[in-house]
């Protein structure tokens, strides 16, 4: 059974988020996306595949090469999704930086 995997598993691995970072400026062939880890292209190949099937990359392919490329609106997404808690923490932080402010001053 062929499962569809979340964004959010996808980018739980520190090899897809980095493999993220890579093609976010530049389209990149998985060759030249391998050639930045320390592991079996195979294994590379297989988070290509994950990032792929859920979206965060789209491919394209370019005579015999296939390019990957970052899919902004998927990103965008994610961000979105992220943002409501980015702002509650940092209004958490905010609070508690002023309580240690003030029991500083005391």
């Amino acid at each position: 059974m062929n499962l569809r995997r979340d964004v959010f598993q996808a980018i739980a691995d520190p090899t897809r988020r980095a493999i993220l970072v890579l093609v976010a400026s530049n389209s990149m062939t998985a060759g030249a996306i391998a050639a930045n880890f320390n592991t079996a292209r195979p294994t590379v190949s297989k988070h290509l595949q994950i990032l792929t099937s859920c979206e965060l990359l789209q491919q394209q392919q370019n005579g015999r090469e296939i390019y990957y490329f970052l899919n902004a609106q998927k990103m965008k997404q994610v961000a979105d999704f992220i943002e409501p808690f980015r702002n509650m923490w940092e209004e958490r932080f905010d609070t508690l930086e002023k309580i240690m402010t003030n029991y500083k001053s005391k």
